[in-house]
């Protein structure tokens, strides 16, 4: 067997939210094809992928450079050992030649974009669900059952007031979501503080049905300011306070924050991952960890990412991937990961999972389809199928 073509395309999925730091009316994706002369039921089997949001399209990435290594490359070389499916460990190694350590920018993007679509090939030649293929090879041999997943939102929009807050809450409870994300930083304390608690009118409990995000705004005092005002209300988790590679800043923020705190988001290689494990003052078995396959070099790279967590004392169950999307939440079945965050109404067509799978009480279950499931959606297959079909 072999790679007959790979494809991308860049499509936008600009939208007029903002967090504290961006803006989103020109973000980008990449869509990656992976042809396959394989068949399957009549088909030649197609491997899909594209990088999560928050990272411009890595296209000319994977154009120059990712793409023809991997078509250039001796087909033999990108086989498993049975030589009936592609590896995509040996693969990863061809993409990496040439590449020197350190400074992971956007190349991670690139390589996590395409190593979804190797993944969503290989187990479509295998004829399984990648939940399946994932539990079977790396973890217990059977997947969870259902993955607790939470809704994000609560982005700053023009003219986006208290009662606009509350209604798009209100929403995603009615989708069976029970546990959500606003974004904080991108107003005063003061008004932040007022936004949490609408949000908290709607969602009740104890406060551990909401999570904040600062998307990596605040300096030390302001971080600190912010998790002495947050306390109080017992939340889910306090997110990136402080930019993603300040790892003292991390350390020092954890005395002032007894509740949960949540990072990684932004960290794109095992070796980043490393570095706040060692240095960021993180609590293991309190702390969430939120490294995303699709922007730090993929799957590949996040079993060595969980293969160190598990020598510094931490758990599968200590990550909920960012990003939204079902390649995430296969790896968080699979895998045995703590949930998956979830994006219901944006970032469309890659946020949220499959059509025939809605969420119930705060958990959502995984087609039982070969592949990733892209299929299953279909306003994102439909793009993807302009890609290559």
């Amino acid at each position: 067997m072999r790679i007959c073509e790979i494809h991308v395309e860049t499509v936008p999925i600009a939208s007029l939210i903002r967090n504290a730091f961006i803006d989103f009316s020109k973000m980008t994706a990449s869509v990656v094809a992976v042809v396959t002369d394989v068949v399957r039921d009549g088909r030649r089997v197609v491997g899909y992928g594209f990088n999560s949001n928050g990272r411009y399209a890595p296209t000319s990435l994977l154009l120059e450079r990712f793409i023809p290594r991997v078509l250039e490359a001796e087909p033999g070389a990108l086989l498993d050992e049975t030589g009936e499916n592609l590896d995509p460990s040996r693969i990863w190694q061809v993409m990496m030649t040439g590449e020197k350590p350190g400074g992971h920018g956007e190349r991670s993007v690139a390589v996590g974009a395409l190593d979804m679509a190797l993944w969503d090939a290989v187990a479509k030649i295998e004829g399984k669900p990648l939940h399946w293929l994932l539990a079977e090879r790396y973890s217990t041999g059977e997947p969870d059952e259902r993955v607790w997943v939470y809704a994000a939102g609560g982005y700053y929009q023009p003219a986006k007031g208290l009662e606009a807050l509350r209604d798009e809450m209100r929403g995603y409870l009615a989708l069976g979501y029970t546990t959500v994300k606003m974004k904080i930083g991108g107003a005063p304390l003061a008004e932040d503080l007022q936004r949490v608690e609408a949000v908290l009118e709607v969602v009740g409990g104890d406060g551990q049905r909401l999570a904040v995000d600062a998307n990596g705004r605040f300096d030390l005092p302001t971080a600190i300011a912010s998790a002495e005002a947050l306390a109080p209300y017992n939340l889910r988790w306090y997110e990136e306070a402080g930019d993603p590679l300040d790892y003292a800043l991390q350390a020092e923020l954890t005395p002032h924050y007894t509740p949960p705190m949540a990072t990684g988001e932004n960290l794109f290689s095992m070796q980043d991952a490393r570095n706040l494990i060692r240095y960021g003052g993180m609590r293991p078995g309190h702390d969430v960890l939120q490294f995303d396959p699709a922007l730090s070099y993929g799957l590949v790279e996040y079993l060595r990412t969980l293969a160190m967590l598990r020598e510094h004392g931490w758990s599968g169950r200590d990550c909920v991937p960012h990003g939204g999307h079902q390649m995430a939440l296969s790896m968080a079945a699979g895998l045995g990961l703590c949930g998956n965050e979830s994006y219901p109404g944006i970032f469309q067509p890659f946020g949220g999972f499959a059509d025939s799978t809605p969420i119930e009480d705060g958990y959502v279950r995984l087609p039982e389809v070969p592949g990733v499931g892209f299929e299953e959606k279909a306003a994102l297959y439909a793009v993807m199928r302009e890609v290559a079909v």
